[in-house]
């Protein structure tokens, strides 16, 4: 019998999805929203695009056999099909629904639903040449796939292009399919060598023209494109080292622009994703979420790009801005009154001074809202609730409030099928790192040895660390996830995870800690939470693992190479461990480039660490991990031969960054189990 039947059996159940609530897509919580705000439409859209037979690319892209569904002719066409083009990718209808673009390969196309007729908007040859997708660092770093938008007329379509020639190409090998192994490449820019080049243009359908904007595009980022009206482009500009975001107001006519909104960071990064959160006004006004004084805030502007005041409170970061209602002047939002939760909340525009928190108890309440206002969508979890749906009206008079109209889905038979298993839940707290600062942590633990009566019964447990610790991430949050940590549990574990120096929803200048010098901080942090624990009487510290993936893997082997570590043991999956082979669009962002930093790359690097080394260590890849590169693994695994240092290794072959191929992921976990009962 396996060592996982033996030990625990929690895990199979995690695996095969039992404790995975049911969930809303967005299109069912649109479709739920437009039918209780507009009762009087009596009719759905005449046309509605879906897709089969979907294709994986990388992170977030796929292909698929797309096709548009004529609800008045009860007819099925394959997008595509009339230039046979095979499966296409990023599908999106018009506003006025006479339209859809889509792309393939790397050139956009036009299926027009009046004719039934399709239209090269690109005819780029050149395959370095890339129109309307992102490229596989904007895809990976910047989390789009699309780079196109439609003008609210339907009668232009905005793109970006990018020109990958002169970014170098990193290539990977397939072992299993054939006698002889083949080859897989793409464009991956590393620290410091060139990105893409990238232009803005904008395409008229009537005429079939292309127009390039007058922006300044000199190794700069443009990750989002968004229509104010008809004729108005806003272009978000991003500079290279991303610490300068602009917003430009482009005439798609004239290609004219001019700088709306411009915010620059001193010994900092400025997020880009902050620009998905602004909203628009009918009046021209628009609302920022900005950390320009030192929390994610939303703030009022006026049309000429002057800002008016602050609309949400110091002290406390915005997540995401909702909605706003015009009609009442109130704006909804999300927030992290403390790092591990989150609460709805309502401002108005007219008195800021008067926020009311609309969302109760203790977890993360997420919300969608109708375009109106009127009526929202909410997602409650925390650690003992999965995902429970609630329709609300919402009543603006003086101040907001919500109307039940129905519970949509509770999940409670998820819930009580996990409480059979009578595992603990994890204990929020915080522990001193010993710099005067407190680190975001929570414990599971099986606390029936700590309350038996008989000494024998009091053993300690010993400990596995869980982390992340990359810049702006969180672990520590009251949410809904039962995850790998629970069979280390069921195992006789304890796991401590813990959110370090850096991490997100504690303000910028937290958030910047780790800036320009990744690494250390971190392992000093991960250190005394260890170092906490052991004094714990509950805990073994003699017998104390840490165990991170991608970001984590790499922190973990800096953390086992500093001489005061406790650690008996460390698993690193996929672990970076220079972050000169690292992408640009993440690596710069947090340390700049090596040509500005050379002294911060090698600091950060593990290369040199390998010979200080101690304890041991697992480190498993993936060797067709497009993301992280086998390469980083290479290198480390070379130095620490070098310098005489046993370890473990676990490859997985043609697997990526995730580890989901076929038996891969069970196999790693009871890998993992098999190690950590050797040596601990």
């Amino acid at each position: 019998m396996k060592l996982l039947a033996i030990i625990f059996s929690v895990l199979p159940a995690i695996l095969a999805g039992d404790f995975v609530p049911q969930t809303l897509s967005i299109a069912e919580q649109d479709s739920i929203l437009n039918v209780q705000s507009a009762k009087e439409e009596a009719a759905c859209t005449r046309y509605r695009l879906e897709y089969e037979n979907e294709e994986k690319l990388f992170r977030h892209s796929r292909e698929a056999d797309w096709f548009v569904l004529d609800s008045m002719r009860h007819t099925r066409k394959q997008l595509g099909a009339g230039l046979q083009l095979g499966k296409v990718r990023d599908a999106v209808m018009s506003p006025n629904g006479r339209y859809v673009a889509f792309a393939k390969g790397n050139n956009l196309y036009i299926h027009k639903l009046d004719f039934g007729t399709e239209v090269a908007v690109t005819k780029d040859e050149n395959t370095d040449i890339i129109n309307g997708i992102a490229d596989w660092l904007y895809e990976e770093e910047f989390g789009t796939t699309a780079l196109f938008a439609w003008s609210p007329d339907s009668k232009q379509l905005a793109f970006v292009k990018l020109d990958e020639t002169e970014v170098p190409s990193f290539s990977w090998q397939y072992y299993l399919d054939t006698s002889y192994p083949t080859t897989d490449s793409l464009r991956y820019p590393k620290a410091g060598f060139p990105n893409a080049k990238a232009r803005v243009c904008v395409y008229d359908v009537a005429t079939k023209g292309i127009v390039t904007m007058q922006v300044n595009a000199d190794d700069v980022y443009f990750p989002r494109l968004r229509w104010k009206d008809d004729n108005t482009l806003m272009v978000l500009r991003v500079n290279r080292d991303q610490m300068k975001m602009e917003v430009l107001s482009c005439n798609s006519k004239s290609t004219v622009s001019h700088l709306l909104y411009k915010e620059e960071g001193k010994d900092c990064f400025i997020d880009y994703a902050l620009f998905d959160e602004w909203k628009w006004l009918s009046d021209g006004r628009f609302i920022v979420l900005s950390e320009q004084d030192g929390w994610r805030r939303a703030y009022l502007y006026n049309a000429q790009g002057v800002k008016q005041r602050a609309l949400t409170a110091e002290g406390m970061d915005v997540t995401a801005v909702y909605a706003m209602d015009e009609s009442t002047q109130t704006l909804y939002y999300q927030a992290a009154p403390t790092p591990a939760t989150r609460h709805i909340y309502a401002v108005s525009l007219k008195n800021p001074d008067v926020r009311i928190q609309l969302s109760e108890g203790e977890g993360m309440h997420s919300a969608r809202f109708s375009e109106d206002g009127k009526r929202m969508i909410e997602c409650f979890h925390s650690f003992d609730t999965p995902n429970r749906y609630t329709l609300y009206k919402v009543e603006s008079k003086k101040t907001a409030s919500l109307k039940v109209e129905r519970v949509i889905e509770d999940n409670a038979a998820v819930r009580e099928a996990w409480k059979s298993h009578a595992l603990p839940e994890p204990e929020l707290m915080t522990i001193h790192n010993g710099n005067g600062q407190e680190l975001e942590a929570m414990l599971l633990i099986d606390r029936s040895a700590e309350r038996a009566k008989t000494a024998s019964q009091k053993e300690q447990r010993p400990l596995v660390v869980m982390h992340y610790s990359g810049p702006a991430s969180q672990r520590v949050l009251n949410r809904w996830r039962k995850k790998f940590e629970y069979a280390l549990v069921e195992a006789g574990y304890a796991v401590l995870i813990v959110d370090v120096r850096g991490s997100d929803c504690r303000g910028r200048a937290w958030r910047n800690e780790t800036y320009m010098s990744l690494g250390q901080k971190e392992a000093e942090d991960l250190i005394a939470a260890a170092q906490w624990a052991a004094q714990q009487p509950y805990i073994d510290g003699n017998r104390m693992a840490i165990l991170g993936w991608s970001y984590g893997g790499y922190e973990t082997l800096y953390t086992m190479s500093e001489k005061n570590h406790p650690f008996k043991a460390g698993i690193a999956i996929a672990p970076v461990t220079d972050w000169r082979l690292y992408d640009t669009g993440y690596t710069e962002r947090y340390m700049r480039r090596p040509q500005v930093n050379d002294r911060g790359y090698e600091q950060a690097s593990l290369l040199p660490r390998a010979k200080d080394l101690t304890g041991e260590v697992l480190i498993i890849h993936g060797t067709a991990d497009d993301n992280v590169h086998v390469q980083h693994t290479m290198q480390y695994i070379e130095a620490l031969v070098q310098a005489d240092k046993q370890f473990e290794m676990q490859l997985y072959p043609d697997d990526n960054h995730h580890l989901r191929k076929g038996n891969n992921a069970a196999h790693m976990h009871e890998r993992i189990l098999r190690f950590l009962k050797k040596n601990l």
